[in-house]
């Protein structure tokens, strides 16, 4: 038994299991790295242990650190939540041999299931269907994927269709998987065109008995990393879903599997499946298996590392769940990654997340900034609740993909649930425009702050009555006056108040968050970042034209060209890493490049030029 746990990870996941520990009367203890000391996990548990570091190395997976922070707080057990080092088995070992609780599974069972080579011949010899691979080439047939051995979560993973690209790729992804799970071995699968990715929820209990929880379909995914996932999957009919989980609990029974788990599983367009891995953790998208099945998973992991049972389950799932992740990224960029602070944040009912106002979202960490979840009768019911929430949801000073995710479940394929593991990536889905209105509601703020000015002079005076004045937004001009207490813009009476804003005969939620270069901006249309124009601007300011800059903070992993050499446009000159994933930094313009501003190993700045070309 145990009263106390020690939680080794962070954000939304950390204050995810506080919450569960907390209800069951036990105490709960954070890990804190020195860009989390305000974070809000650091406050949601009841007592939180500094261990320094920036780096993921230097905190979350360093064992010594954690281990310790066991030890200063007394704690007497070790949740680890999911990534870092949740499924590192030597890390499980130590935690045992430390003398404390580990809650989740046996090493043996993380070292089998952990290692995908190993997972595979154990599925082979169990009778469980898997994908065709193997770790040259030649034994698996292009297009294939190489993946990581011993992680998931799209980390160190690459697909690849022409042979010439192999080694690059091979390479791209051994790097990754080194820096994120600290273990470079990668192997070979063939790729399955226009697969389903299926996965099944497993508990295991230490008396011998495995359970499934139905099914989660995850085939909503960008760079092989899921996006949305739901469950029950709409493409499992009661007779498939009797076989896949029955394969799920063969699988767990193979390493004699204790506590929660997730065995994933490809399907093919014929309706055959395989297994593709284990994963012996909690998974990001485990509130969708909560919610049709009436559990709360968090709980059952503490119980049976108390020893108790599995919890019983629903014969058939209650409803239907979908689960989108909200990611500080740009879809519009290629996903690019994005930095910032959070300036504002307004989240609807069930919302998983470990933000903060005024948290700095950086890049040392996965960009997901949290998860929206919804619950119907019905798909088609949850479906639309979903896309309430979305609207709902306000989180203001970074770029994240939120108008993404109303796309995706608001698209006809999504609605008839016609998806793949490679639909995301063949859509094209443009950022809104900029909304006049939001430029609108931008003015207003600014005019609505208090103006040093001459007592007998009133707010917007011109010489000239038939003069209305000017400022720019965001490129463009809009003409404003005051009449008195009566604001106009652009002929129209206009005033933003309490999150509204009325502008002629309309009246729209709208939230408006100034700073020094604009504001952001956030209406039913979507939200962006909106510049203020300078009224006179500076004739001497040029940005660079022709070279590379850094789009955001990371560090340099490679350099592909040297200075005279001939480039295209689209050809890469720098690989960047950032939030623990490669980028390949491309030219803007053909040309021919002057110089190198960097060198593999450099820590650069977001803005930071890279490569001067001409």
């Amino acid at each position: 038994m145990f009263d106390s746990v020690l939680i080794a990870n962070r954000g939304e996941i950390a204050v995810r299991v506080a919450d569960t520990c907390k209800a069951l009367g036990l105490r709960t203890v954070a890990l804190v790295s020195d860009p989390d000391r305000d974070s809000l996990h650091a406050r949601s548990c009841d007592e939180a242990v500094f261990i320094g570091g920036h780096s993921p190395q230097e905190s979350y997976l360093d064992v010594a650190k954690v281990l310790g922070a066991a030890r200063t707080s007394g704690a007497q057990a070790v949740h680890p939540g999911y990534g870092f080092l949740a499924e590192n088995a030597a890390f499980a070992q130590a935690v045992l041999d430390a003398g404390l609780v580990w809650i989740g599974p046996s090493p043996h069972a993380m070292r089998v299931m952990g290692d995908k080579v190993a997972a595979r011949a154990a599925m082979i010899e169990a009778g469980v269907p898997v994908v065709p691979g193997g770790e040259e080439p030649d034994q698996v047939g292009f297009p294939l994927l190489i993946k990581a051995a011993a992680g998931g979560g799209g980390k160190g993973m690459r697909m690849v269709r022409d042979p010439r690209d192999f080694e690059a790729a091979r390479a791209a992804a051994m790097r990754e998987a080194r820096s994120a799970f600290g273990d470079e071995r990668v192997f070979l699968e063939r790729f399955v065109e226009r697969g389903r990715h299926v996965e099944v929820q497993v508990l295991g209990d230490s008396h011998g008995r495995v359970v499934s929880v139905f099914e989660r379909e995850c085939s909503v995914q960008r760079r092989h990393q899921k996006v949305l996932e739901e469950a029950p999957s709409p493409s499992v009919d009661p007779g498939l879903r009797a076989r896949l989980c029955e394969a799920a609990v063969i699988a767990a029974q193979a390493v004699d599997y204790v506590g929660a788990g997730t065995v994933e599983f490809l399907l093919g367009e014929d309706g055959a499946f395989y297994f593709l891995e284990m994963n012996t953790r909690l998974q990001v998208e485990h509130p969708v298996t909560e919610l049709v099945a009436r559990l709360d998973l968090v709980e059952a992991q503490v119980e049976i590392a108390r020893g108790g049972a599995v919890p019983p389950v629903p014969e058939a799932p209650i409803g239907h769940a979908i689960e989108v992740r909200l990611y500080a990224e740009d879809p519009a960029k290629d996903y690019l990654p994005q930095t910032g602070a959070v300036l504002d944040l307004k989240t609807p009912q069930r919302w998983d997340g470990g933000l903060r106002i005024g948290q700095v979202i950086g890049t040392d960490y996965d960009p997901m900034l949290g998860k929206l979840v919804a619950w119907g009768r019905t798909r088609e019911e949850a479906r639309l609740r979903l896309l309430r929430s979305l609207r709902e949801l306000s989180v203001l000073g970074v770029v994240h993909n939120r108008y993404l995710l109303e796309r995706v479940i608001q698209h006809p394929d999504f609605v008839q649930a016609r998806v793949h593991t490679g639909w995301l990536e063949q859509q094209r889905f443009e950022r809104p425009p900029v909304d006049q209105e939001m430029r609108v509601a931008c003015l207003a703020e600014l005019l609505s702050r208090p103006r040093p000015r001459l007592p007998a002079v009133p707010l917007g005076w011109r010489n000239s009555p038939l003069r209305e004045a000017e400022q720019s937004v965001a490129g463009q001009t809009l003409r404003w006056s005051q009449r008195g207490d009566q604001l106009f813009i652009e002929g129209q009476p206009a005033r933003l108040e309490g999150g509204w804003l009325d502008h002629g005969d309309r009246r729209r939620r709208v939230r408006v968050v100034p700073t020094d270069r604009g504001w952001w901006v956030r209406s039913p249309e979507g939200e962006a970042f909106l510049a203020r124009d300078a009224r006179f601007p500076d004739p001497d300011a040029a940005g660079d034209e022709g070279g590379l800059t850094a789009p955001m903070a990371g560090k340099v992993v490679r350099v592909e060209v040297q200075a005279g050499q001939q480039v295209e446009a689209g050809q890469v000159l720098v690989v960047l890493e950032a939030m623990k994933m490669e980028m390949p930094l491309k030219a803007p313009t053909p040309g021919v490049v002057l110089a190198l501003r960097c060198a593999p190993g450099d820590v650069v700045e977001g803005g930071q030029v890279l490569v001067d070309l001409e």
